[in-house]
């Protein structure tokens, strides 16, 4: 193990003002990437995210023969005349590690899949199982496994239990239009979580021209069936990470302070658009002029009682805002994100309560009793949202130390000069 580094959280004690422009969306680069590589001719993508994350989706998508040209934000994606065998590295990325492998299915070859050592334990039976089901001869049931391509895929009927995560059900989406039947996708088991990212899935093939039948209610209907055919080539432009977005708008809620963030989207499948209702409901007030969000947060923050199922990757924002507010809060329907990068219920809990917070674990979620917090070590767990949690707290208590804030390169690669900047740094202030 490295030494491990504690970066000095910055402390503020007057309303934080600025503007801060985000780079865009993992979610929507990564499956604009697969789909872009999966299609009938060379597209473009801009507005792509560059973050360790993508960066590791694209050197697989290259390794395995696409093409794919551009050092920053514009990309030129050239699909395969196949795919070919290869070494690909998930790192901690579940996107990589549950969308590449139905792509290593259409492969020539063995594509062998390996990734950090934390990677080794997230859950991947799911979607190894599946394949298996459809046709693929597949060795393990977690990293490091090896698909065992053959250039083709039957496809048809497979039924999962995704409860664990929707990325199972992106996965086998995304590329189903070239399976030789397509597939159809029975969910069975518990609630499906982050659904708005199943529902990005579904509008972003539809865009590529593939044919989806997806449930209206998905809280009853659990079915989506993907028609075989060719997926279209789409010039994609990415929202902004709105989920990325969430720290530095509660940095206006939490100071009283006034943060404005452009090209928003008026409509959206990112569940991080959530925090706009989530900040008006602990008082702030949040407004969309020409495209710009304005968050200009109140003399006092309210605490909240809330289901965060469908946008569990907020909950980390949403605890830090809850025990920095002046009444309880619950935060609910959470339980699944003890599988995340992190146990992050635990960690939550465990940073808040090193720091004087009043955090208990319940079943589903955390309890949130607001206690007046004192500087200390914030441990990150490897976990970009934890560490921005941190970032959170710090603001308006002095002395928070966090550990390995890098991390956040996983989605933000420059969160930390934003950080500095919205606070002062070139372009803050009014």
């Amino acid at each position: 193990m490295g030494l491990v580094t504690f970066w000095p959280a910055p402390h503020v004690q007057v309303p934080v003002h600025a503007t801060v422009t985000l780079p865009g969306s993992k979610s929507i680069t990564n499956r604009a990437l697969i789909l872009a590589a999966l299609a009938d001719r060379p597209s473009t993508i801009t507005g792509a995210l560059r973050s360790r994350d993508t960066n590791l989706m694209i050197a697989a998508l290259r390794a395995m023969g696409a093409g794919i040209e551009g050092e920053g934000e514009t990309l030129t994606i050239t699909p395969p005349t196949e795919f070919t065998s290869a070494m690909v590295d998930c790192g901690l990325a579940g996107t990589v590690m549950r969308f590449l492998p139905p792509v290593a299915a259409l492969a020539r070859g063995d594509v062998a899949f390996d990734g950090d050592e934390q990677a080794r334990l997230r859950p991947l039976g799911t979607i190894l199982d599946a394949l298996r089901a459809l046709g693929l001869d597949i060795d393990g049931n977690q990293l490091p496994f090896v698909v065992h391509g053959t250039g083709k895929l039957r496809g048809g009927p497979v039924t999962i239990d995704a409860s664990g995560s929707s990325q199972f059900v992106s996965g086998l989406l995304l590329s189903a239009a070239r399976f030789e039947q397509g597939i159809t996708v029975n969910h069975d088991g518990a609630a499906l979580p982050s659904m708005p990212h199943i529902e990005m899935t579904v509008e972003m093939l539809r865009r590529a021209d593939v044919r989806v039948e997806a449930p209206n209610d998905p809280r009853k209907a659990q079915t989506w069936t993907v028609a075989p055919g060719p997926i279209r080539a789409v010039d994609w432009e990415v929202e902004p990470d709105l989920s990325n977005a969430t720290p530095f708008l509660a940095a206006a809620a939490i100071t009283g302070g006034e943060v404005s963030i452009p090209h928003w989207p008026r409509l959206t499948t990112q569940p991080g658009d959530v925090i706009r209702e989530i900040l008006v409901r602990m008082g702030a007030e949040a407004r969309i002029f020409d495209g710009v969000l304005t968050v200009r947060g109140p003399e006092r923050l309210a605490g909240i009682d809330i289901d965060l199922h469908d946008m569990g990757e907020l909950t980390p924002t949403v605890a830090a805002l809850a025990a920095l507010a002046d009444s309880p809060s619950r935060l609910r329907g959470i339980a699944h994100l003890r599988g995340h990068e992190t146990d992050r219920l635990a960690a939550l809990a465990t940073e808040i309560n090193r720091l004087g917070g009043k955090v208990t674990e319940t079943e589903d979620g955390l309890a949130i009793v607001p206690n007046p917090l004192t500087g200390g070590q914030w441990r990150s767990y490897a976990d970009h949202r934890m560490a921005t949690a941190g970032a959170i707290i710090g603001l308006v208590t002095p002395g928070v130390e966090i550990e390995d804030i890098g991390t956040t390169a996983k989605t933000l690669p420059n969160f930390v000069e934003l950080w500095e900047g919205m606070l002062g740094g070139p372009g803050a202030g009014h």
